[in-house]
């Protein structure tokens, strides 16, 4: 199976209003998501938000799991970015949000809400945070590849 049927597939349960884990690659979600190690649980994306991390589609078979960074209200734009990208944006519409991710599920089982209080702030330090993030991210890195090898 490629990584596409397994997506639209994930994107038609969960429009169907079914809770799907889904297992997530590459580093553009650091600090918060591991690739690799971590999935995400995506519900439908109702009342999207500044903040909300998203399943999207956001080009011809490209599919990413990122963070609402903006939204236009009167285009229905919006705006998305990985927490572990230092620059680089992606858009797409209201349409192209296939879930919402609810829900980080650790390799132990151990799952942490997207939408917690304690979450939100994290990530909004974290944006704040731009101008530094590349050192951090390296540094992050460092102690990922140690820790899962």
């Amino acid at each position: 199976m490629t990584d596409e049927i397994i997506i639209k597939e994930a994107a038609r349960l969960v429009a169907d209003g079914v809770s799907v884990t889904f297992p997530v690659k590459g580093r553009s979600m650091l600090p918060f998501i591991t690739g690799g190690t971590d999935s995400v649980i995506l519900q439908k994306p109702d009342n999207l938000r500044k903040g909300h991390v998203v399943l999207a589609k956001v080009g011809p078979d490209r599919y990413v799991v990122h963070r609402i960074i903006k939204i236009d209200p009167e285009s229905g734009r919006i705006t998305l970015m990985g927490d572990g990208n230092i620059r680089g944006t992606e858009s797409c519409t209201v349409a192209d949000v296939l879930g919402l991710a609810t829900h980080v599920v650790s390799p132990d089982g151990r799952k942490r809400s997207l939408d917690s209080r304690s979450h939100t702030a994290k990530a909004r330090v974290w944006f704040w945070l731009m101008p530094v993030r590349r050192w951090l991210l390296a540094a992050l890195r460092r102690i990922n590849r140690k820790k899962y090898t």
